[in-house]
């Protein structure tokens, strides 16, 4: 096991030059990006169609697959997997966590491969790529504002059934990311301010961001929020309870993040070809196309009220802010609540990256996984 962080060995790692590896796997793609300190030597994404990501049984079995697209990028750009001095990969599925830098051990490794956070999610097959490459080649490895973050306030918890809690679950790494740099664009400091974040692509969620905490959003994976090209989202509890009358439970399990919304309606979670029929006049998909842009802005709307109306600003970001006719709906239904800024894409390479850099130069510190989660219920469950 790397056992890492003497201060010598910080110390002089700052002088030296340090190859990152950035391994980021979405819900319909994996990113993957080489840095040589702050200067990319490549980022790439490789998408994958539904069809191709459903023949696995869960998302643990992708594993071999999503390793196989990041050793073929490598070779690609003929850069061997022994020149990374550091392993970064993005995170989720396991306990929830704080913000900030996390080392990746066996505990976090496990934690995340057996779903200990309650949620399927790919972003997971990050921190365990990371550390697998890492454990074979002794390195340093770290992750980054998993997909649980909980900061959410006890009022965003509580639902109408005693035990059952609604979760944090939502993309953090990008939205909070986003936010810092907008809040600077502002001359503010992220936490001074208060911003509705959308994040737009294969995923969807949407949080209300109040003076550096994610306050309150939509589980993405966890059937709430928009339905998006992968996902579900929120369907009345009974229509699901007769939904369930004749389907199993891992059906239902796997449209909250798999196999729901284009997928369901088109057989695809490809937007571009969805988009293409409903330009083409076809009114099945443009009525499904129009319906994400309402309920996105259904969201927003419900996150305005959590922030009492106080929104300095509405933020999209996303692949699929590319779509002209996504932000100008947004921006019809949205734009009386606060100004409304595009970010086309992610930032969470460069984040992922940096953070991790600060770390190794003994800027930032890093944390150790708890093993325990940030929320685990309120005095009177009897377990907080």
């Amino acid at each position: 096991m790397y056992s890492f962080h003497p201060a010598c060995i910080v110390e002089a790692l700052y002088y030296i030059v340090m190859r990152l590896l950035i391994i980021n796997p979405g819900s319909t793609s994996t990113k993957v990006s080489v840095f040589d300190d702050e200067i990319a030597v490549f980022t790439e994404s490789v998408f994958h169609d539904a069809p191709v990501l459903l023949a696995f049984n869960c998302v643990n079995d992708q594993l071999p697959f999503r390793k196989n697209v990041v050793m073929n990028l490598l070779e690609k750009h003929d850069i061997p997997l022994s020149s990374i001095d550091v392993f970064v990969g993005r995170g989720g599925t396991a306990y929830s966590q704080c913000e900030g830098v996390m080392y990746i051990d066996q505990r976090l490794y496990e934690d995340t491969r057996d779903d200990k956070g309650g949620s399927d999610h790919p972003a997971k097959l990050g921190v365990m790529m990371a550390y697998e490459f890492g454990t074979e080649l002794s390195k340093p490895m770290f992750t980054l504002n998993p997909t649980n973050v909980d900061e959410f306030i006890p009022l965003a918890r509580i639902t109408g059934v005693k035990g059952i809690y609604r979760r944090a679950q939502s993309h953090v790494l990008n939205q909070k990311g986003i936010a810092r740099i907008h809040a600077a664009k502002l001359g503010k400091c992220y936490e001074d301010c208060s911003f509705i974040v959308s994040h737009i692509d294969g995923g969807i969620t949407i949080s209300a961001h109040r003076k550096g905490r994610m306050i309150d959003g939509t589980e993405g994976a966890g059937g709430d929020g928009p339905f998006t090209p992968t996902r579900l989202g929120s369907i009345p509890i009974m229509e699901t309870a007769r939904y369930l009358e004749n389907h199993k439970p891992q059906e239902m399990e796997a449209m909250c993040s798999r196999s729901g919304g284009f997928v369901s309606h088109f057989g695809t979670s490809d937007a571009s070809k969805v988009h293409a029929l409903a330009e083409k006049g076809d009114e099945h998909a443009a009525l499904v196309w129009e319906t994400m842009i309402y309920q996105i802005s259904k969201s927003i709307g419900s996150m305005a009220t959590v922030l009492e109306g106080n929104v300095d600003a509405i933020l999209l970001t996303g692949g699929l802010v590319r779509y002209k006719s996504i932000v100008d709906g947004i921006v019809k239904r949205c734009s009386w609540i606060a100004p409304v800024t595009v970010y086309p894409g992610e930032v969470e390479q460069e984040e992922l990256a940096f953070r991790v850099l600060r770390v190794m130069r003994g800027k930032e510190e890093a944390r150790r996984y708890t093993g325990k989660p940030v929320f685990s219920g309120f005095p009177w469950d009897g377990n907080s």
